[in-house]
């Protein structure tokens, strides 16, 4: 049952609703007093504030929501997750805060001038980018007259939550945002720091200048820069990290050979055919976007393709990892140019698109006894934001350039001057050819069947064979390690740190196999019981690319780090460490190398260019190309002029510049525009960040992990 259903079954929730003045009619209405439906302690997806949320619950609001719509399933339930988390919040805290949304501005927020951002987002027109108000008055009738559909009105009502909860959490940003102040003391600062200016002359020496095969680095140095940099890597959360290596599946040479045959055996009855169109459809073919240059065909195939006669059939061509054969369904010169107006219509729905026509005939009939203009009618009925205020008009649309109906007149059938009715995607346009070019190019019309070059079942198989042979014979990760190290096919993959709901698995990307490492690195997989460090998945995962439709690589993993909550060891972030620990050790090495203060003399001895930076000042501690370095730029900026600094560490090398000009603070200003200038950032940033930092005295047990 929906999210909503809970609130119905739970007359607490009523005297909450009542006191906030969340009062929205399709809430007030559902309000009844039927069954629980929160099961044992085993159904509990979580507990937000002492609030169980039962796995049932959040499955069939999923399915509210989303049904079977596309897109990554763990993002979305990371997202109705936190808004669970979130909505929970916000009542908490309007309640506290004394907040709410009437009836009349929760209707208001639906159906009236003022609409919630997400009556916005969901019911806006996709041809006119605006909202759909007929669509709305509809749902607003439906409502009013208890007639509208079960299903829509739990949905309705969930939507109404939240909107609820977008409009109190706006309130509360408001509040917040409003008490953000500037201390005049701190805006003289932000003065001083952003008028005491000095320009720089300076040479770069990029690390890259020193070889890494030239530095040596012991646990000593790791530790060092560990203990300097520890609280960057403060986390809330454990962590933990995997190492995998990864068994590619490619197509074999047979595999490709047999594909070869499988489409090259088509191109009889593509030659043959009497409806080219009902065979390509058979065969999952495609056509050309209408009638295209020949620059627009694969180099493999164009120049004998542009030659054939009308109806011959070329190929098999090996064209992007793909077998393709071509028909040449027409030939055609086509101007390169035309101008054209049109009135558009739009619908979607097939109610909607006779509704359309019925508007674009009596449009044509009035334009043809001359009652009114093309200009006019376009302007005040046409729904193309693109072209309605030019009076409908698009000047030297090239061919492709609109859709496929659209072109076919345009460039082909239509004649100038005429009018004609056209149907498309996007609705009903009555359109009118104004001029061609004169100049022309040879265009084709083509009819493609291809086959991906892809493993069979067979090489999909034996990689799977090979791997498991593999994760059978390695049951540890020194194992993995050292066989991965004597094949040159191999390689150890380090997984950056994780946490327990995570679902994108680094260049593995997100899906149920990448989920399905974390869960068994956690402990959170029963049947496959609880890892220790250094052991291996006894599961090999089989990875799929997105649109593809088998597996194209196999994947063993081990647990090699847990990173508990607070500030891990160094141990645990070697691999994070080591680039940051070689260009400090390169930095040593090439301040030992520099023994002058003098510009020229170090630009030519390392082969770099002297840049001249102006304008560098403390309150964005930017240098030009070099980014953000508030070290060197808190350094500079207490030299005086003509000083040269000592050889520095930077983020991509070692500076040495010079002070050539300095600009000191400068004495007035307006204060109260600073304080207004650097409060507002922090304002806009209240909405993003205030619930994230309010969530943190939440008392949250999640156990999403042991359902998914």
């Amino acid at each position: 049952m929906a999210l909503i259903g809970q609130i119905r079954k739970h007359i607490w929730i009523v005297v909450v609703l009542i006191a906030l003045g969340l009062g929205g009619f399709i809430l007030q209405d559902m309000l009844s007093g039927q069954q629980s439906i929160f099961g044992s302690q085993q159904t509990f997806i979580g507990k937000i504030d002492g609030e169980n949320v039962d796995w049932n619950q959040f499955y069939n609001v999923e399915q509210m929501l989303y049904g079977n719509s596309g897109g990554d399933v763990f993002a979305r339930r990371t997202a109705l997750w936190n808004y669970f988390v979130e909505e929970k919040l916000v009542r908490e805290q309007a309640e506290e805060l004394g907040l709410g949304v009437s009836k009349d501005e929760l209707i208001e927020l639906q159906f009236g001038t003022n609409l919630s951002p997400i009556i916005n987002a969901r019911f806006q027109n996709q041809q006119t980018r605006q909202v759909d108000r007929e669509q709305l008055n509809l749902i607003r009738q439906q409502i009013e007259s208890n007639s509208i559909d079960p299903t829509a009105r739990r949905y309705w009502a969930h939507q109404e939550k939240e909107i609820i909860k977008e409009r109190i959490q706006e309130k509360m940003s408001n509040m917040a945002a409003k008490a953000i102040y500037t201390p005049t003391w701190m805006a003289e600062m932000m003065m001083q720091d952003q008028n005491e200016r000095v320009d720089l002359a300076l040479v770069n020496i990029p690390y890259d200048n020193v070889e890494t095969s030239e530095v040596s680095l012991s646990d000593a140095d790791f530790k060092a820069y560990f203990e300097e940099n520890k609280s960057k890597y403060r986390q809330d959360k454990e962590k933990r990290k995997v190492q995998y290596v990864v068994f590619n599946v490619a197509p074999s040479t047979q595999d490709s050979a047999n594909l070869r045959k499988q489409i090259a055996d088509l191109i009889p009855g593509f030659a043959t055919a009497e409806n080219d169109s009902l065979y390509v459809d058979n065969n999952f073919g495609y056509f050309s976007n209408g009638f295209v240059p020949k620059d627009q065909v694969s180099a493999a195939f164009a120049d004998t393709l542009f030659n054939a006669p009308v109806g011959a059939v070329v190929g098999p061509y090996l064209d992007q990892n793909a077998y393709i054969i071509a028909k040449l369904v027409g030939r055609q010169m086509v101007a390169d140019s035309a101008d054209t107006r049109h009135i558009l219509i739009g619908a979607s729905t097939p109610e909607e698109y006779t509704n359309a026509e019925v508007r674009i005939d009596s449009m044509k009939n009035v334009l043809e006894t001359g009652a009114a203009s093309f200009d006019s009618l376009a302007g005040k009925f046409s729904q193309d934001q693109g072209s309605s205020a030019k009076g409908g008009k698009y000047e030297a649309v090239t061919p492709g350039q609109f859709v496929a109906e659209y072109d076919e007149v345009l460039f082909r059938t239509g004649q100038i001057g005429q009018l004609y009715k056209v149907k498309t995607q996007f609705g009903w346009h009555l359109v009118e050819i104004l001029k061609r070019s004169a100049s022309q190019t040879p265009r084709a019309k083509i009819a493609y069947i291809q086959q991906a070059v892809e493993p069979s079942d067979d090489t999909q198989k034996d990689a799977l064979n090979r791997a498991s042979r593999f994760a059978q014979e390695h049951r540890t990760l020194e194992s993995l390690k050292k066989a991965a190290d004597t094949d040159p096919e191999l390689e150890l993959i380090t997984s950056s740190g994780f946490e327990r709901n995570d679902y994108i698995l680094g260049d593995l990307g997100s899906g149920q196999s990448s989920r399905d490492i974390i869960r068994w690195a956690f402990g959170d997989d029963a049947n496959l019981g609880r890892p220790d460090v250094g052991a291996v998945s006894p599961q090999v995962y089989g990875f799929q690319e997105a649109n593809q439709f088998y597996t194209n690589k196999y994947v063993i993993a081990g647990l090699s780090h847990i990173l508990k909550a607070g500030i891990p060891s160094w141990e645990s972030l070697r691999n994070e460490l080591e680039p940051l620990v070689v260009n400090r050790k390169k930095a040593e090495i090439i301040k030992g190398r520099i023994n002058t203060q003098d510009l020229y003399s170090i630009a030519s001895a390392w082969n770099v260019k002297i840049d001249t930076v102006r304008s560098v000042n403390f309150a964005n501690a930017t240098i030009g190309a070099l980014g953000q370095e508030p070290k060197i730029v808190a350094s500079a900026v207490s030299m005086n002029v003509n000083a040269t600094s000592q050889p520095m560490e930077g983020n991509s090398g070692v500076v040495v510049f010079t002070v050539i000009n300095k600009t000191g603070a400068q004495a007035g200003g307006d204060i109260n525009s600073l304080k207004t200038q650097y409060a507002a950032p922090l304002r806009g940033q209240v909405n993003a960040r205030l619930i994230q930092a309010m969530r943190k005295n939440m008392d949250i047990t999640d156990n999403r992990a042991r359902f998914y």
